[in-house]
């Protein structure tokens, strides 16, 4: 059962008096609640929604007809006495026009709306892995710094004995313990304060780099336990380096970030098609209706009724249509470009994490199998020796302190293993096809 603490906030309300906004804290924050929470309020996914939905709208606007255009006009009118019926041309009309667009201008603007709209799903899905990755990194290394603490912590009460243990035997007569030795030991006692302030001071960065994402709930303990997240996909090293480019895109070739760039050509392309759409005419209709008066003797005039077509002649194209049909191609080949570059920096990044991870797991083998259980057993033979008389004291204290420091760097590189997992794991991200479905 997840224990929460209840932190209040005070906001002014002018001279109306205050509101108080409660706000509940994890009483320790997991990897997966900052992930979560950092997902959940993340404003940029809320606005790649409404950002499809009004590119889907646009769709539907898009492959509207334009709305036809009603005139009404008195013409011909006598200026002499503006009477309706001296002139037989003066007449009352009324008229309607439409026009069609060129060719299939309408459903290649639609279709082109809805490629746009496409791309925000994945948009949306390269956006949560990112996120995950970002506050993962800051989540470890607040980890990082917290159980650096307190490993430290754990260690600073055996300093303290050897401070006294030393004072103790300079005082005594029989003691083997000389004044350096208490200075020495007393120095190291420094520096632990001073490791302990500067560490305190990497925690603070972090939890208020973490906050930007998740907000308060950054300021909360950290959970105890470095977790142990594993590749989405196993990966071989030798592999990796020796394999060919064409080999090794199709590691990152379904990234969601490549996947909606496809999208983008694809909305560019149609922009090509759409282009030449404008070497066809636009046609238009017209029809209009005019009354005429009765002549002066009284005798009826006949009403008058007229229709037309017209159409644009788009002969005069070098300066037009060619032009905007060659900048939609160059814009088209300019985002292909962009793909090319983007797929080239994961390959890239892909390559260096992986070759990251695997030194990273060599340390840590060593580490764990051999540097740990030695520099252990160095301090407390050196230890034992001085306790024995038989050592030096400070040999026992620089063996005590490079244990602390082994430990240390342990758990550097187990954070930094995690920190890479998780780049790789965002490298190798794909995208399904759900996530890149049609908008209705």
């Amino acid at each position: 059962m997840r224990i929460f603490v209840t932190m209040l906030f005070v906001l002014p309300l002018g001279m109306g008096g205050v509101i108080a906004l409660a706000q509940p804290l994890p009483e320790t924050l997991t990897l997966e609640e900052a992930v979560t929470l950092a997902i959940d309020a993340d404003p940029w996914l809320t606005g790649s929604q409404y950002t499809q939905q009004a590119l889907t709208e646009e769709a539907t606007a898009a492959a509207t007809l334009p709305d036809p255009r009603m005139s009404l006009m008195a013409g011909n009118f006598p200026v002499d006495t503006f009477d309706l019926n001296q002139e037989a041309m003066t007449q009352l009309s009324v008229g309607i026009s439409q026009m069609f667009p060129r060719g299939d201008s309408l459903a290649l603007a639609k279709r082109q709306k809805q490629q746009l709209a496409e791309q925000h799903p994945l948009l949306r899905l390269d956006r949560r892995f990112k996120v995950t990755t970002t506050v993962t990194q800051l989540w470890l290394e607040a980890f990082k710094a917290q159980e650096s603490i307190r490993l430290i912590e754990q260690d600073r009460a055996l300093f303290e004995q050897l401070v006294d243990a030393a004072e103790a035997s300079y005082s005594s007569a029989l003691g083997r313990a000389r004044q350096q030795d208490v200075i020495r030991a007393q120095l190291e006692l420094t520096r632990l304060e001073d490791r302990l302030t500067m560490l305190g001071q990497q925690r603070q960065v972090a939890a208020m780099r973490l906050s930007e994402w998740i907000g308060a709930p950054a300021t909360a303990p950290l959970a105890p336990v470095l977790p142990t997240a594993s590749l989405v996909r196993p990966l071989s090293v030798p592999t990796i380096e020796q394999a060919s480019e064409s080999v090794r895109y199709e590691w990152i070739r379904h990234h969601p970030a490549l996947r909606a760039l496809d999208q983008r050509i694809d909305a560019t392309q149609t922009g090509i098609d759409l282009a030449k759409q404008k070497y066809k005419p636009e046609w238009g209709l017209s029809a209009q209706y005019g009354y005429r008066d009765s002549d002066p003797m009284g005798r009826d005039r006949a009403d008058l009724f007229s229709v037309g077509v017209t159409f644009d002649l788009p002969i005069f194209t070098g300066n037009r249509q060619d032009k905007e049909v060659s900048a939609a191609i160059n814009r088209t080949e300019a985002i292909k470009t962009e793909k090319h570059l983007l797929g080239r920096k994961l390959m890239a990044e892909l390559e260096t994490a992986s070759v990251q991870l695997e030194r990273l797991n060599e340390r840590q083998a060593l580490y764990v199998n051999q540097l740990l259980p030695q520099m252990a057993e160095q301090a407390e033979a050196s230890l034992a020796a001085y306790n024995n008389d038989d050592g030096d004291f400070a040999e026992a204290v620089r063996a005590r302190i490079a244990e602390l420091n082994a430990k240390i760097d342990a758990l550097a590189i187990a954070v930094e293993r995690q920190k890479i997992i998780a780049q790789i794991n965002y490298l190798l991200a794909e995208a399904s096809s759900d996530d890149a479905r049609p908008v209705e």
